[in-house]
């Protein structure tokens, strides 16, 4: 094989390859070897058909999967040992080519530009740690306490007021008909809260234990019998018990109710607990100030077809008048977000950054545990949606390399009270949003808007080829 680069204009390179008609006839002889001991034909035996027959049976089918098999291996092969990494797909445009002839094409390829990466070990951040105030933590455990009502049962001749829990037994009919779940026993209804069925708990309003009360309620949208949606139905409920709010007492057995060892510890878990929630928003916060820095980092020239394709992307439902007018917003941020990919892909790169599967399903079972009752629909999405799986391993890649980027660089410590951590929170998604309403469109862009998605995994992408071609060529039949 014989490579030439030619028209070295940038980023675009023309690769002349050229590949003598013996190499070619050694692929024919090999494929025609295979297809020999596969393929039965009348009158011999398997195995033992002359080449000839084949050539004149199966001739042009052979040749052009011999030839799809030469272009894939030849044109991967000349990209890399030329060190091109394509942005994109590859245009192969054949020249000259036939059983008995030399092969000769020309490789169309952009390129990506060289990055020079050394800079990112001086990248400096700020990594927060949030002291939390004891005041806090007794604030936080008192709103769990809050959440966590105890009842006990009140005097027999008072009544239920609001905040109160009703205890009873009904029985439902619609048109004076019973229907399938009409029963209830030892229901629980908080006065106030509004859970059961709407306008249901405010009728039962000053009702005393043993009393029996008629509660009329329309059935809503989610009722099981779909043909009894929308009717009024009556329920008839026995009152067993009325309980009032008892106050929760903060000690060592509320603690070990809610899994600590005693007060203190639970206190120490609520703290650590407070403490992660803002480390996590923060940590993203650590982000945005190293991408901010790698902004800054030159790339001589972005290649036009990831520009192209970037601009589609972040335009998708703009109509052409919105798409002239903010044109040039449109292509600064498409630039600023493909520069950020390929600089973070040629750091994962060079670090060997790479999404193991099993990394990957750690993700989809933690998103699947986030969606309760949920999760066999949410399975199904991704197992029918490849495209969705690709973005969350581009997601998962981008986390790891800024997480590598975070320990190869130098973080000045900061440590801030709750107050200045949530001051700087609103400030920064105050920042943002006025940088992501540049334009008015119904779509919106995930978290990872300063990186291209063009360029997420193009560091995990095979070459792929467009093959240009004069005629079309059959699979073999094999029977």
């Amino acid at each position: 094989m014989k490579v030439t680069v030619e028209n070295k204009k940038g980023l675009n390179k023309d690769l002349k390859v050229f590949i003598d008609k013996k190499t070619i006839s050694s692929y024919m002889d090999e494929k025609y070897e295979e297809v020999k001991n596969s393929v039965t034909l009348k009158g011999f035996r398997p195995g033992k058909v002359p080449k000839e027959i084949l050539k004149r049976q199966f001739g042009q089918a052979i040749f052009g999967e011999v030839l799809d098999k030469v272009l894939k291996d030849t044109s991967t092969k000349a990209l890399k040992e030329n060190k091109i990494k394509p942005a994109g797909q590859p245009k192969i445009d054949l020249k000259t080519y036939g059983e008995d002839k030399d092969l000769e094409y020309v490789i169309s390829v952009t390129e990506l530009p060289k990055i020079d990466i050394k800079s990112l070990q001086n990248i400096k951040f700020e990594e927060f740690k949030v002291k939390i105030d004891i005041k806090e933590t007794d604030k936080r455990i008192q709103e769990i306490a809050k959440s966590q009502k105890n009842f006990e049962e009140k005097d027999p001749a008072k009544v239920a007021n609001e905040g109160d829990l009703v205890v009873f037994d009904y029985k439902a009919t619609v048109d004076g008909k019973e229907f399938k779940g009409n029963e209830g026993k030892n229901t629980q209804l908080e006065i106030g809260k509004d859970l059961f069925i709407k306008g249901f708990d405010k009728q039962l309003l000053k009702v005393q234990k043993e009393d029996e009360v008629k509660v009329e309620v329309s059935l809503p949208n989610n009722f099981p019998e779909k043909e009894l949606i929308g009717k009024k139905a009556i329920f008839v409920c026995k009152v067993t018990a009325v309980k009032k709010p008892k106050e929760v007492k903060i000690d060592d057995d509320f603690a070990k109710n809610l899994g600590a060892k005693d007060l203190n510890n639970l206190k120490e878990l609520i703290t650590k607990q407070m403490n992660d929630e803002y480390k996590n928003s923060l940590d993203s916060l650590s982000s945005r100030q190293i991408l901010d820095q790698i902004d800054k980092i030159q790339i001589d020239e972005i290649p036009e077809n990831l520009k192209e394709q970037e601009i589609k992307i972040l335009s998708q439902g703009m109509k052409d008048e919105e798409l002239n007018k903010n044109k040039k917003d449109l292509e600064k941020k498409a630039i600023k977000r493909i520069k950020t990919g390929l600089i973070l892909n040629e750091f994962g790169e060079q670090n060997k950054i790479n999404i193991s599967e099993q990394e990957m399903q750690t993700e989809i079972q933690k998103q699947l545990r986030m969606m309760p009752g949920q999760e066999k629909m949410l399975q199904e999405y991704y197992q029918n949606n490849p495209s969705v799986l690709g973005n969350l391993r581009g997601q998962l890649y981008e986390e790891k390399i800024l997480k590598e980027i975070k320990l190869k660089a130098k973080p000045r410590l900061k440590e801030i009270t709750k107050e200045e951590a949530e001051k700087l929170l609103k400030e920064e998604n105050t920042k943002y949003m006025k940088e992501n309403h540049d334009h008015d469109h119904n779509h919106d862009h995930s978290s990872d808007d300063e990186i291209s998605s063009s360029s997420k995994t193009l560091g995990s992408k095979k070459t792929k080829t467009t093959t240009k071609k004069t005629s079309k060529v059959k699979k073999v039949s094999k029977k």
